[in-house]
């Protein structure tokens, strides 16, 4: 029984991927998986319920993978490390941000984790800048709210670069991603120390 929902959820998962969420819908599914729509019924009653399901699978692997890619010995690195690896994990889900609008317009708990997730985010993300401002790494702010925005900033790259993907028809491949990866971590370049610019262009060669 549980090896049927997991094979439901990889299924949806891949499915929602290729096809996009208007066109999946539990029939199609199950037709995929060769069992009835009754059977994924008594495991989804609804396709809300699997869409959510996997929305909370994908917080849990970023949320995993932030935490493994912690480095108390070089922040700025671990910075750049979890956005490669977040981008990677958005990647795997990405249907997710390819209909992003939709899922926040019609899913209610999704939304509404949502947006307490990005004050979470906000919270690490401007305690992160302390400990490199602190460290010498950043500059201080110039202007107010400098910091906030700037992380505003990154929350609307990360939310919307496969979007902007699908739209230059750019097909994502490792490689790509290595790409928006170092667009993303060049968004902090200017708010650099000449120390932080000398460890940034040390970080990027291993990483």
């Amino acid at each position: 029984m549980k090896n049927t929902k997991g094979t439901i959820l990889n299924t949806a998962l891949k499915l929602f991927n290729s096809q996009g969420l208007s066109k999946v819908k539990l029939r199609t599914i199950a037709n995929n998986m060769g069992i009835s729509q009754g059977n994924l019924n008594y495991h989804f009653k609804k396709r809300e319920d699997v869409i959510e399901t996997l929305y909370f699978r994908l917080v849990e692997n970023i949320n995993q993978n932030m935490s493994n890619n912690y480095d108390s010995t070089s922040f700025l690195k671990a910075l750049f490390v979890m956005s490669k690896s977040v981008m990677l994990d958005l990647y795997m889900y990405r249907f997710i941000m390819l209909d992003f609008v939709q899922i926040m317009r019609e899913n209610e708990k999704i939304k509404n984790h949502f947006q307490e997730l990005k004050q979470e985010r906000e919270k690490q993300f401007l305690s992160f800048f302390d400990i490199l401002i602190t460290s010498g790494l950043m500059r201080k702010e110039l202007l107010p709210n400098e910091y906030k925005n700037l992380y505003i900033r990154l929350q609307v790259l990360g939310d919307f670069w496969i979007s902007s993907a699908e739209i230059d028809k750019i097909k994502l491949t490792k490689k790509s991603i290595t790409k928006y990866s170092e667009i993303m971590n060049q968004t902090i370049y200017p708010y650099l120390t000449e120390k932080g610019k000398s460890e940034y262009h040390l970080i990027v060669k291993t990483i």
